[in-house]
């Protein structure tokens, strides 16, 4: 018994012994080995930052044409969408001039309403080749106008109706040479004609003028009732040049309309007097 006992404690010492042998000659191989592994990895680090930028690049040329349509198409979007903005733009402040307009007709409306019966109209064309001759109104016959109704915006008069159809009607500008208005220098009291000239670019003037009447450059004129055809009082321009007329009697004065005849958009039509 004492015998298998000994024998065991032989073995295991053996046993233990033996393990420590190992143990001593692997740990320096181990530690060699991995000092290899080390330089290796150090020596192979600078080809993998390569291989990992190499592969960054491709990546990056592969996706460009997908990434450059892309790009292309959210730009046309863009300038579609900016585009479309820009003319929201331009239709609301066509909207909002529009408003301005009609306000400052209403406006006026109201001021002489005492005076006149007033009727918006709005100018649906005009002449080319006679720009300052006359214009086409929306307003006809259906709608009360008669021939030589009185026509003119908040600042001042603008002509006559000549021509009637059942919806629309044709206006004699005050500077077409067919038109004469009868008229007064406001401040004098001086009385003359206003009619359109030939060739003139948005101007008339006042003829028989006595050649001793006090003229001035920026007097105002405004007609003077006197022909049945335009009322009284409404501004027509101002003296913007004074000249003698041949016959020696009379002066005449260049006129330049308060109403800007050369943009006319919206206007107002006198279809009766209030006496």
């Amino acid at each position: 018994m004492r015998g298998a006992t000994a024998k065991r404690l032989f073995l295991l010492a053996v046993l233990l012994a033996t393990t420590l042998a190992v143990m001593h000659f692997t740990v320096p191989e181990r530690t060699r080995s991995v000092s290899l592994e080390y330089r290796f990895r150090d020596t192979l680090a600078p080809v993998q930052v390569g291989l990992t930028w190499l592969s960054g690049q491709v990546r990056h040329l592969m996706s460009l044409p997908v990434s450059t349509v892309r790009a292309g198409a959210r730009n046309q979007f863009l300038e579609q969408e900016v585009a479309r903005l820009e003319s929201q733009v331009v239709k609301l402040t066509e909207y909002k001039l529009e408003s301005e307009r009609l306000a400052n007709l209403l406006n006026y409306k109201h001021i002489v309403a005492e005076d006149y019966n007033l009727l918006a109209a709005s100018v649906v064309s005009r002449d080319p080749g006679n720009w300052f001759g006359t214009v086409s109104l929306n307003r006809g016959a259906v709608d009360g106008i008669k021939e030589n109704m009185t026509v003119l915006t908040p600042e001042g008069l603008v002509g006559r109706v000549f021509s009637v159809s059942s919806t629309t009607c044709g206006v004699l500008l005050i500077t077409d040479p067919r038109s004469g208005v009868g008229s007064l220098i406001q401040e004098s009291r001086i009385s003359g004609v206003v009619e359109g000239t030939a060739g003139s670019i948005g101007m008339a003037r006042m003829i028989h003028i006595p050649n001793n009447a006090p003229l001035e450059i920026g007097q105002a004129v405004i007609t003077s009732g006197l022909g049945s055809i335009f009322p009284k009082d409404i501004p027509i321009g101002e003296i913007t040049d004074i000249r003698s007329e041949p016959s020696g009697l009379f002066n005449s004065a260049d006129i330049c309309p308060y109403a800007d005849l050369s943009r006319l958009e919206e206007v107002l039509i006198i279809t009766s007097v209030n006496t």
